[in-house]
């Protein structure tokens, strides 16, 4: 009889409702790669579009301009994500390896990294140019 628990429980999770989002299309794509590549080029949209909740963590933008070259977010940033380049005294981000822990923004004194809205990052390249920040 130890199977009783686990029955009431399934019985529980069938009535409830998810809790997490529906599949951004109204039918799933053949391909998920593809599906967001044609939304990139504008011939697809998200279906429902979901807004982004606040403080939402995305892909980092990097203001050069008002960078200083201190360092101070290659320092704290647990994934080793952030190369410094030295002959423009600039970071290098690899989106790729960045945990969106936002501990790079919180160091930066000049607040030149900033966490975005932007959440399609899938790619088959890591590599990508648009998974490196510079």
């Amino acid at each position: 009889m130890k199977f009783l628990p686990t029955v009431a429980e399934v019985l529980r999770q069938i009535t409830k409702t998810p809790a997490t989002n529906i599949f951004p299309a109204k039918y799933l794509p053949p391909s998920i790669t593809g599906f967001l590549r044609s939304v990139g080029e504008g011939k697809a949209s998200i279906h429902p579009p979901i807004g982004t909740p606040p403080k939402f963590r995305g892909k980092i933008t990097y203001d050069r301009d008002t960078c200083t070259g201190c360092k101070l977010c290659i320092r704290v940033c647990p994934a080793n994500a952030i190369e410094f380049l030295p002959e423009t005294k600039r970071v290098r981000i690899y989106v790729t390896q960045c945990v969106f822990c936002s501990q790079c923004n919180d160091a930066c004194p000049t607040g030149s990294l900033v966490m975005s809205d932007e959440f399609l990052l899938a790619t088959e390249d890591r590599y990508a140019e648009e998974m490196i920040v510079e």
